[in-house]
């Protein structure tokens, strides 16, 4: 009797479905120290991580947590601040940005006229939702319309649309993004600029002092407000400013202020890289593509609104104004320029690209490789200071692997 009520529950065992684990083990080079590391996945979340038997010969790529990119308008042809922005464009364009590594990112808009960023904000808002890409997008950059309007200082961005803070306006904005704007980018000098960036802090918005020419007291009162990022540091300046008074030093010398720098080797030079990064520390940098929707594209002219760009291989250019209108590269392109520039370790060179970012926005489960984080990870090589990426995983799934 024993025995058949023994086989009666193993019978019955048998038909209890169990949840299948997929164990996958990835082996490498660890960015932190380049010594070799071996990298489980379990349910989209790393569950291991551990040294390979010494006798083991793995595969020469280092392994890193995918990159997180702050500020980026747009990719392969879709700009996210565009009139004909989909919520397939954004799908096209998440899944082109991991094959450049960039595991999570914030689709960036910019000052344009209100009903489009309204009408973009709830496209991107939508297309958040999707289970397949909406992991890689926690939230959302407005870059303006509060912004300095003078010439040089506002950058590519088209006057007219300027505008002062407005606090209901803004709230608007968020509605149509469906509380998704995590970041925004403003002018400290403008009128009604300090008490819109405490409102802003107080709502949870990360506020980010860019296209300016405010004073250092001026500064100073954002930062007591709440600011504490400097959106792409020695860009969206004026050419010519005064040596000792002006936006720059300020923002360099407060150690309240992260500054976030494309690093493209072309919206800085070296010397401005190498400067940036020994006075902020490799803690406070974080380095952003800035890139438009023309990145990815064949080099060219090309009509975007009201507006003639032109694409180099290399970055792009309003040829009127002959200023920068944009990076033409993933910001994995700005991590070879920092092992370049500054001769960093590529432990520091990833912090700036994904770990510091993780940790500003408290994207707690992101930016580094430890148990119990969330799988995003990258495999890669470095070829004359250049990465290429191998293999890109989002929530512990192959989204990506190179031909």
């Amino acid at each position: 009797m024993k025995f058949l009520t023994l086989c009666f529950i193993f019978i019955l065992a048998l038909m209890i479905p169990i949840e299948s684990v997929d164990t996958i083990t990835l082996h490498g080079i660890s960015y932190l120290d380049e010594n070799p590391v071996l990298v489980s996945l379990e349910n989209g979340k790393i569950s291991a991580v551990e040294q390979p038997n010494q006798n083991t010969d793995g595969p020469d790529v280092y392994i890193a947590p995918g990159l997180i990119d702050v500020q980026i308008n747009g990719y392969v042809g879709v700009d996210f601040s565009g009139p004909d922005l989909t919520v397939e464009g954004v799908i096209k364009a998440t899944k082109a940005l991991w094959k450049a590594g960039v595991t999570t990112y914030f689709p960036t808009i910019i000052t344009s006229d209100l009903d489009r960023i309204k009408k973009n904000f709830a496209i991107l808002a939508e297309a958040r939702k999707n289970p397949e890409i909406g992991r890689s997008i926690p939230g959302f950059h407005l870059e303006g319309p509060y912004i300095s309007p003078l010439a040089g200082f506002r950058g590519a961005h088209l006057e007219k649309y300027i505008r002062k803070p407005n606090w209901k306006e803004f709230q608007e904005l968020q509605e149509a993004a469906e509380n998704g704007i995590k970041l925004i980018t403003v002018a400290p000098e403008i009128d009604g600029a300090i008490p819109f960036i405490r409102k802003c802090v107080e709502s949870g918005v990360v506020v980010s002092l860019g296209h300016h020419n405010g004073s250092a007291e001026q500064i100073q009162l954002a930062v007591d407000a709440g600011a504490k990022m400097g959106t792409h540091l020695g860009n969206g300046c004026a050419n010519e400013i005064n040596r000792h008074h002006n936006p720059i030093w300020p923002q360099l010398s407060n150690d309240a202020i992260t500054v976030s720098i494309i690093a493209d080797g072309f919206h800085l030079t070296q010397e401005e890289v190498r400067t940036f990064y020994k006075a902020k520390g490799v803690e406070n940098t974080i380095l952003v593509s800035d890139a438009l929707d023309l990145a990815g594209l064949p080099p060219g002219e090309y009509v975007r609104g009201e507006r003639k760009l032109v694409l180099t291989p290399d970055v792009v250019k309003l040829p009127k104004e002959n200023v920068l209108a944009g990076a033409a590269s993933p910001i994995s392109k700005c991590v070879g320029v920092m092992l370049d520039y500054t001769g960093c370790s590529l432990k520091n060179a990833i912090q700036m690209a994904s770990t510091n970012p993780a940790r500003l926005f408290s994207l707690y489960g992101l930016g580094e490789i430890e148990v119990g984080k969330q799988a995003d990870l990258i495999l890669f090589s470095i070829e004359d200071n250049q990465v290429v990426i191998k293999q890109t995983y989002v929530d512990g799934k192959l989204v990506y692997k190179q031909d």
